[in-house]
This record gives structure tokens, C-alpha cells and sequence, in this order.
């Protein structure tokens, strides 16, 4: 049986493939079929450069008083973001805002959803923006960590920006 679709697969090779993939899906309790899959969500950074992206978070931790903000260019040496971008908050508190205000923006201005680990401590959060890597610490935080030290290129010093 051969499905046509809609949308932006084109071709006999995606029909198939999207007839396996509304076909396939059962309920794993009872093996029956319970309906098409959902459609996989957009990329993260869909329309937007890593670029607006990288503006956007520089901007939005610059106006929520982030200190110490250091950007690193990792295109060309990590397939897993093109920057990232590190800063510090004086309080757990301040940390837990930054990383919040910073996901809402995205969403807002962008249509990007995070995913954060840490907020709930407070100590670092991770903000995983897709092409752009966000990590803020507490000071003392990082300083033990020294991500900074793994990923500047070397000669670099600490308050360079990428």
C-alpha cells in the first residue's frame, strides 16, 4: 500500500518511509495500532542562524547583569554546537533567572525551546539552544570547572571573546 503526503518529503522514497512510519506505531502494551505518530518537532534553530541565535543569548544575558560573559567559536572543532557561551551570576538565585529569562526569549523571539539542566540548584545550568551551548555558573562553580580552560583555543585568556 503506497500513501501519499503532504508536506516536505517529496517523492515515492519518503511515501514509503512515512507509510512505515504511520504504520508501524502500536501500543507496546497491547500490540495494537493506535494512530499516526506525531510529527517529529522542527529543528531547533529553524530559519535562524547560529549567529541570531548567539546575538540573541549574548544580549539576553548581557541585560539580565551576567559578569564574566565569554563567547567561544567551536565551528570547526565540535560537531555538537558552532558556539558557546559561558558567564556567571553572583547567586544561585541570579543564576536561575539569568537561565530562565534566557530560555523564554529564545522561545519568544526565536520559536526555539532549551532544554536546561540545573536550574533547581542553581550552582550551573546547562541551556542547550541547538547551535548554541549556554552554561552559567556561580562563581566559585566555575572557577572549579574551568570550561573555559578545555575550550579556548590556546594562548587565549579567559575574558577573550571567541
Amino acid at each position: 500500500m503506497l500513501v501519499l503526503i503532504h508536506g516536505p518529503a517529496r517523492g515515492p522514497v519518503a511515501a514509503l518511509f512515512q507509510e512505515d512510519q504511520v504504520l508501524s506505531h502500536s501500543d507496546p502494551a497491547t500490540g495494537l495500532p493506535v494512530g499516526p505518530r506525531p510529527t517529529p518537532a522542527a529543528p531547533v534553530s529553524e530559519g535562524h542562524s547560529s549567529q541570531d541565535v548567539l546575538a540573541l543569548v549574548l544580549k539576553s544575558v548581557d541585560d539580565d547583569k551576567a559578569e564574566d560573559v565569554v563567547q567561544i567559536d567551536l565551528r570547526g572543532r565540535s560537531d555538537v554546537a558552532d558556539y558557546m557561551v559561558i558567564c556567571s551570576g553572583r547567586s544561585s538565585r541570579q543564576v536561575a533567572s539569568i537561565s530562565e529569562k534566557l530560555a523564554d526569549r529564545l522561545k519568544q523571539e526565536l520559536r526555539i525551546s532549551v532544554r536546561m539542566e540545573g536550574k533547581e540548584t542553581g550552582d550551573w545550568v546547562l541551556i542547550d539552544a541547538g547551535d548554541v551551548i549556554v552554561h552559567v555558573f556561580r562563581p566559585e562553580v566555575r572557577e572549579f570547572y574551568q570550561l573555559e580552560k578545555m575550550w579556548l583555543p590556546a594562548g587565549s585568556t579567559r575574558s577573550a571573546q571567541g
